[in-house]
């Protein structure tokens, strides 16, 4: 007579995979600077080559990296592609995956960068909404840059009351115009950033 008690096995290849742990966040880290590094470089081979090594990196883990159109890199677990691309019915569970904007600048970039991509906002600002929203948009690139070095849209609560009642009256001179308009300027200026 046969024991029909099923014993313990260990799980088939496939649900191995499924269940591997995210990669560690160096990984990711490390899989967003050689992005930027690529989208950043001049030569063709330059960006292939960081590209690759992207690649193999994340593939160490069993994830894969993708670049949207919407300038974000999304890192998920390999077995969610098939022939190349990500298939929607593999994908298990999203929160496996890492969303990452790569218009706004890298958390540790130098002050150049986070400087350049913020005049970019102001300059959008100044178009849309006039010049006086522009100058107050100047004036809170120079807070977020010189004071935090981060990018607008990264500006917390605490950051925009900062400027508000501290930095603005200040280190901004301002006009009777500026000041009568502040909160509004910052709020477009916070919409034009997340847009972008």
């Amino acid at each position: 007579m046969t024991d029909e008690t099923p014993t313990e096995q260990s799980a088939p290849p496939d649900e191995q995979r499924e269940t591997t742990d995210d990669p560690p966040e160096s990984v990711v880290e490390e899989a967003e600077r050689l992005t930027r590094l690529a989208r950043d470089a001049v030569d063709p081979e330059e960006a292939a080559a960081a590209r690759a090594t992207r690649d193999d990196l994340l593939d160490e883990h069993d994830f894969g990296a993708r670049e949207r159109d919407d300038d974000v890199l999304v890192v998920h677990p390999a077995e969610w592609v098939e022939d190349g691309s990500v298939r929607v019915e593999l994908v298990d569970d999203t929160a496996r995956a890492v969303e990452i904007p790569l218009e706004a600048p890298a958390e540790d970039a130098d002050w150049d960068t986070v400087d350049a991509h913020n005049r970019t906002v102001v300059e959008r600002v100044r178009e849309t909404h006039g010049e006086v929203h522009g100058d107050n948009a100047a004036a809170f690139a120079d807070f977020m840059g010189n004071h935090y070095l981060k990018p607008i849209e990264a500006a917390t609560d605490q950051m925009r009351a900062e400027f508000l009642d501290e930095y603005f009256p200040r280190n901004a001179w301002p006009s009777a115009d500026q000041r009568a308009v502040v909160e509004e300027s910052l709020e477009r200026t916070m919409a034009v950033a997340r847009e972008r």
